[in-house]
């Protein structure tokens, strides 16, 4: 750390914080509370240029470098420098072409409001609240799913700031290479400070959630994975069992309450989505129906993920397919009456558009799972050893179904898998070690 870090950091032309600064904390505050970044600077970048100078202030003064957007990542930065790109948020719109060119550091709904008024819509995850260019990076497994892919099929081209502070246009056409990397590696040899994607024409949506009370949870999980062995290609579905404390932050239809969420999408009209959507609500009597035609910037209401920062420990697993028997195994750990640490515990169906990679490949993990589990525990007191025993214990006994490898923007806490397989981490280290060869960033998720 420098003793004076004041002095040489007088020519970066963007706001700089140290430890103690007013305005330090919330420069490097996170989504996910209990991840506590301590950089010994932060500096945030507003254009290229801050970036472009911030790298090599970086570079001269020996620090390593983390980055911060959307602030999702769970790995914390306790030293170094950080760059903070949340100020770098544009968003402009090609309606003729169907391109967003978005800034390094916009969230999904800057993107879905800009995309809105052209009656577009971007491939997005489960959150517009999270950072785009973080979740891209690690690949993006959305509600769109089975007909669209991974949110990062959709990239048309990266604008990267190299470690030795270059900027460089990363696309099918130039640095191929990386291009692969980018999509799907995470951790970049670089700052992105712009993205272009991809958007289509889906002014509307048929999609949102279906709740089902706890009495309900085992008829409607076990039915609903049947259902998913012939669901139609075009329609995108998940469960997630949610458990709400008696509290007043609880939203007052789920005090206190256990409920089974299902959660639909299909990309067309109400007419043939609520055929599509009638054997699910078959299954129970429904507590809550909330699936119609949403808009872009509606897109929330199909996972109804927090909106505000909170505190999680998370852990996920791919899985090469589900059957009753993992129903069996996930409704004794997470099902009515059952005592457990999590706040969530989902399944997601996968398939469909997800199995094919694009063209020239890419470094995306997941593209095999048929099914994708996730476990979030939102209380503090439980991180250090009782969520982790309990998320060990699921995945153990999810082990016949569970893939070697879970897609980084999931694995979380799952010590049983790997980002990535190793002839793809392997080929990671090489672009990595070409255009960051000193490693002056640092990889966290």
């Amino acid at each position: 750390m420098l003793s004076t870090p004041r002095l040489p950091v007088t020519r970066l032309n963007c706001p700089v914080f140290a430890p103690g600064d007013p305005g330090y904390a919330a420069e490097v505050a996170t989504f996910h509370t209990n991840t506590v970044h301590t950089p010994d600077l932060a500096v945030g970048v507003e254009r290229t240029d801050d970036v472009v100078d911030a790298l090599r202030f970086a570079r001269e003064q020996g620090y390593r470098v983390s980055v911060q957007s959307g602030g999702h990542a769970t790995g914390a930065a306790t030293s170094g420098l950080m760059v903070t790109t949340h100020r770098m948020n544009a968003v402009t719109i090609d309606a003729e072409a169907h391109v967003a060119t978005i800034g390094g550091g916009a969230r999904w709904m800057d993107v879905l409001k800009a995309a809105e008024a052209h009656d577009l819509l971007p491939i997005i995850g489960s959150s517009s609240h999270v950072g785009v260019a973080g979740y891209l990076l690690g690949g993006g497994l959305g509600p769109l799913a089975r007909t669209h892919g991974f949110s990062v099929d959709h990239v048309l081209g990266f604008t990267l700031v190299t470690a030795s502070g270059d900027v460089i246009e990363v696309d099918d056409a130039h640095h191929a290479d990386l291009f692969w990397a980018l999509r799907g590696g995470k951790a970049a040899p670089g700052i992105v400070t712009e993205i272009r994607l991809r958007l289509f024409p889906l002014p509307t949506i048929h999609a949102g959630a279906l709740f089902f009370e706890e009495e309900q949870i085992e008829t409607v999980f076990r039915g609903w994975l049947d259902w998913t062995k012939g669901a139609d290609p075009m329609v995108t579905t998940s469960v997630a069992i949610l458990t709400f404390p008696d509290l007043d932050i609880s939203p007052p239809p789920f005090r206190g309450k256990r409920v089974l969420m299902l959660r639909f999408a299909y990309p067309g009209d109400a007419g043939r989505g609520a055929k599509l959507a009638a054997p699910l609500r078959a299954l129970a009597p429904i507590y809550i129906d909330g699936v119609g035609d949403i808009t872009p910037t509606q897109m929330d209401l199909i996972h109804n993920d927090p909106p505000d920062p909170l505190p999680a420990w998370i852990a996920g697993g791919q899985l090469s397919d589900a059957d009753q028997e993992l129903a069996t195994r996930f409704l004794e750990r997470f099902g009515a009456g059952t005592t457990n640490p999590f706040a969530m515990a989902e399944l997601r169906h996968g398939g469909g558009a997800v199995a094919t990679d694009v063209a020239g490949g890419s470094a995306v993990t997941g593209r095999q799972a048929t099914y994708t589990t996730f476990l979030a525990s939102m209380y503090p007191p439980l991180f250090e050893e009782v969520a982790p025993a309990a998320a060990s214990e699921a995945l153990n006994a999810l082990q016949p179904w569970l893939l070697p490898e879970t897609n980084v923007n999931f694995i979380g806490h799952n010590t049983m898998s790997t980002p990535w397989a190793p002839d793809v981490q392997a080929r990671l280290d090489e672009v990595r070690a070409q255009y960051d060869p000193e490693g002056m960033f640092l990889q966290r998720w």
